[in-house]
């Protein structure tokens, strides 16, 4: 948007030759042009250009699990092309989980695959349970363990909030111990 206004110029040119009183005409015309700014991110202090998150809008690596027998054990994500979850930006996490076999299903955040490296570390404790101190908490416990979530067959969406914010490789294993032979599909979606 563009405007004019009309500002009074302290420091006209009868000022600066020493004129005490206030000239005539002692106001200028100021153009003010307004521009939207869209904040994509920042230069980091170690000059590295790091943009602002924004949450998934879809459900992502959406992995199937062919036949898992009862008490049998996966791990999601596991598309081929991904198989860990980076959380680093994010607080939330919504966990998506369609069986077709109706029952309770175990549901842990564990360590991702030690085929790739947190930060600058490798190996990685595979497959172990995420464990961390909460605020105002005096010992360590498990991030996420739910030993027995009923789940019907349809999408079952569960939102885990900050408990695995920045997470670098995250994994989900899901027991199923529903009694019987279940194939299962599940997502992710993570919000800032």
């Amino acid at each position: 948007m563009d405007r004019k206004r009309k500002a009074y110029a302290p420091f006209s040119q009868t000022s600066e030759a020493g004129v005490a009183q206030t000239p005539v005409e002692g106001y200028i015309d100021v153009s003010q042009m307004i521009y939207p700014v869209v904040q994509t991110g920042v230069v980091n202090e170690k000059g590295q250009w790091t943009g602002v998150k924004s949450s998934d809008d879809d459900f992502f690596d959406i992995t199937k699990h062919v036949a898992v027998p009862n008490t049998g054990e996966t791990l999601s994500p596991d598309t081929g092309t991904s198989n860990f979850i980076d959380m680093t930006g994010f607080t939330d996490i919504q966990l998506a989980i369609k069986p077709t076999n109706t029952g309770n299903y175990k549901i842990e955040a564990v360590m991702g695959p030690d085929t790739n490296r947190y930060a600058n570390l490798s190996p990685v404790n595979a497959g172990t349970r995420l464990r961390g101190i909460p605020a105002n908490q005096p010992d360590m416990e498990d991030w996420v363990i739910d030993s027995a979530e009923a789940l019907a067959d349809t999408w079952n969406i569960f939102y885990i909030e900050r408990r695995l914010q920045n997470q670098k490789l995250l994994q989900f294993k899901i027991t199923n111990n529903s009694g019987g032979e279940s194939t299962f599909e599940v997502a992710f979606m993570r919000m800032v």
